[in-house]
């Protein structure tokens, strides 16, 4: 088995930056300060996939935003947290609410408010399209980027760490 194959095994909680990771990191503001963000299908259904296998997701983001609250509750995320302090306080509570270790945390982040928290957990991922010293932090970088299957990616190679099989995971 690999590292990253054996970090992969040990993941029980990934912690989901929203904006960059979840979503094309674009916001689109209407004339009434109305907001609109596009989520992909497939990273929701990855999540709902993984959330059958017992992997724990949670949303962390330094923006507040309603349309992250709605698409959470959508998904049956209840670990979501919006407020621009610092991430790694709410990694250590998370860690704490699940009685974790770090190595069973991924951590999916993509700019450099992230880098803490990616070399505290297990296994940190960025998407391709992040600023250097992210890439530098992480075990693995996403072929796909945000907002377009990098979730879907990752929760996948997390069941297939595990032995489950695509073709089993709708069954």
């Amino acid at each position: 088995m690999t590292d990253i194959q054996t970090k992969l095994n040990r993941i029980k909680l990934v912690i989901l930056d929203v904006d960059g990771v979840l979503t094309d990191d674009t916001v689109f503001i209407g004339p009434e300060g109305m907001e609109f963000k596009r989520f992909c299908i497939a990273d929701g259904l990855g999540i709902h996939i993984a959330k059958r296998y017992s992997i724990n997701v949670a949303f962390l983001s330094g923006r507040p935003s309603p349309a992250t609250e709605i698409r959470a509750r959508e998904l049956g995320v209840v670990d979501i947290f919006q407020k621009p302090v610092d991430k790694l306080d709410y990694y250590e509570q998370l860690k704490a609410k699940y009685d974790l270790d770090d190595e069973n945390i991924a951590y999916v982040g993509n700019d450099l408010v992230d880098v803490g928290v990616m070399r505290k957990c297990g296994l940190s991922i960025s998407v391709p399209d992040s600023p250097v010293t992210v890439h530098q932090a992480a075990d693995y970088v996403t072929a796909r980027k945000g907002g377009f299957g990098a979730v879907r990616e990752i929760l996948d190679m997390i069941l297939e760490a595990r032995g489950i099989k695509e073709e089993d995971r709708l069954a």
